[in-house]
């Protein structure tokens, strides 16, 4: 009984052996593997996104920079502690930097749909907007958000949707030009002219006509970046005796209109753009740091005015100094749209620079730029201003860029602005008489020789050299000088900001340099 049952087991298992064996043996279908294809369409670069017909590009850059005597961004000490070089301010200030962008590319019916975006993953010190710990910690010392001691931050700097010629999103103004406030530096404060190079909320439209002409008009928001100061003379100028009033902007009422027709062949680029800005001001009334009070809405509001700016552009390309030499150049004007001429990425500057005097019984000399859109002296009524005026600019920048070789290369760059206010001193409703009448109230004794004057003029020139030892990897050096020329004359005694003691200041034109070192992967 044992052997057949033996027997029976054995073969059951032999049985379900063979069929196990059988069923192992069965052809199966192998799952498809999908490898990552190269795309050709727009460039090197770009790959399928698996399962699609999008491509898709990965990029960016790693940048690590040091300035001395200046700003994380390559500012000169042209304001704030590095203004007034006093012991709160740092000596260097240093900045690493990661940028990621990615770019998508769709071919369709209607043309290719585009994506892009950028954000930079950041660690700096504060860099040249304040060390001074009483206000270290207050919001809005510095212009990018969360850039902190000890702390990094994430800024977006594009995000794009194009379709069909419209582009929606964070980009480039329409106005702009293609290297913005970089004809061939590194600094991100060379004035002079436009400057969106990290992008700007706008809708715009190009339209391509064959040959490398185009035209694009576009509405950007200017809450951001496209605005500098509405100044309610009425509150009063700071006892600090800067001469800069209070901000006292509405809200945004109008987006920017602004537009370019562009020439870009193989010999350079050609360029004219406009822009249509709207300055509107809160009200006539307003409390101390333009807030607003119950008397505020009562006592109306200066009427809005609509400004304006324009500017011309030229490159040119392989000029005969060397092979990939060029030459770029912009011209701009504005009339209550300042920020497109005292223009950086961020937000336009206020200039307060204190130096040495050779005046017997003055403490130091010092020299003041205010940069506005417009004033007004508000009031009941109206104030004597009788509503705005607007502030005019001009400016003119450029580089000569030359490759010394396939590793070495250098840029002269090199810019010149002015900021005028209109009518004269002894006109109270003028511009220019409204400051002065201010400007005077608010500071201290005067000498026989003083005069007051708005008006000022800043020009900067620099040197680049860049060393590329392999590709895509590049160190450089930069050194530029940045100078003040500002029209008070005489001394006066104000009650400077501390930790500069209520003294007599002479008032003089001043200068600065910097020196600024880089190292940049780009990927």
């Amino acid at each position: 009984m044992k052997m057949v049952k033996s027997l029976i087991l054995g073969s059951a298992a032999g049985l379900i052996a063979m069929s196990g064996a059988q069923a192992a043996d069965l052809p199966v279908k192998a799952k498809a593997v999908e490898y990552v294809r190269i795309c050709s369409l727009y460039g090197a670069g770009f790959f399928y996104i698996p399962g699609t017909d999008t491509c898709i590009k990965l990029g960016g850059y790693v940048r690590i920079d040091t300035t001395f005597n200046g700003s994380t961004y390559g500012q000169a000490a042209w304001n704030g502690d590095l203004g007034q070089q006093n012991r709160y301010r740092d000596y260097f200030a240093s900045r690493s930097r990661m940028a990621l962008t990615v770019d998508t590319r769709t071919a369709t019916e209607y043309g290719v749909v585009r994506t892009f975006g950028q954000a930079d993953f950041q660690f700096n010190n504060l860099g040249g907007s304040t060390a001074n710990p009483a206000v270290l910690g207050a919001p809005g010392v510095n212009s990018n958000l969360l850039s902190t001691p000890g702390g990094g931050y994430v800024a977006v700097e594009m995000v794009f949707i194009q379709f069909a010629g419209f582009t929606f999103g964070k980009s480039a103004s329409a106005y702009a030009t293609p290297w913005h406030g970089y004809p061939g530096n590194n600094n991100s404060y060379l004035l002079g002219g436009h400057d969106t190079v990290t992008g700007v909320n706008n809708i715009q439209y190009t339209a391509q006509f064959g040959n490398g002409v185009s035209a694009t008009i576009g509405l950007d928001d200017p809450t951001v970046f496209n605005r500098t100061v509405v100044g309610n003379l009425s509150v009063g100028l700071p006892v600090a005796g800067s001469g800069v009033p209070v901000n006292a902007y509405g809200g945004t009422h109008a987006p920017d209109i602004v537009g370019n027709i562009r020439v870009d062949q193989a010999w350079g680029l050609f360029q004219v753009s406009g822009a249509a800005h709207l300055v509107n001001a809160s009200y006539n009334v307003l409390g101390a740091g333009a807030a607003p009070t119950a008397l505020s809405e009562i006592n109306g509001h200066p009427d809005d005015k609509w400004g304006g700016s324009v500017m011309a552009a030229l490159q040119i390309k392989n000029i005969p100094t060397g092979a990939g030499d060029d030459l770029k150049i912009d011209v701009s004007y504005a009339k209550g749209d300042t920020k497109n001429v005292i223009s950086t990425s961020a937000g336009s500057p206020q200039f307060a620079m204190f130096g040495g005097t050779g005046v017997a019984g003055a403490y130091q000399s010092v020299g003041y730029g205010v940069t506005t859109d417009a004033i007004y002296s508000g009031g009941v009524g109206g104030g004597a201003t009788q509503g705005l005026k607007l502030t005019t600019a001009w400016g003119i920048r450029g580089a000569f860029n030359h490759n010394w070789d396939p590793y070495w290369s250098s840029s002269l760059f090199g810019s010149y602005s002015q900021v005028m206010y209109d009518g004269n001193v002894l006109d109270p409703t003028s511009a220019k008489g409204a400051f002065c009448n201010a400007y005077n109230a608010a500071t201290g004794v005067k000498s026989a020789d003083y005069s007051c004057n708005p008006n000022f003029n800043v020009a900067q020139i620099g040197v680049v050299t860049r060393w590329t030892p392999v590709k895509n990897l590049t160190f450089s050096a930069e050194v530029g000088a940045f100078f003040l020329d500002q029209k008070f004359t005489g001394t006066n005694t104000l009650v400077a900001a501390p930790p500069k003691p209520i003294a007599v200041y002479e008032y003089k034109d001043q200068s600065t340099v910097y020196l600024n070192v880089r190292a940049q992967r780009n990927f």
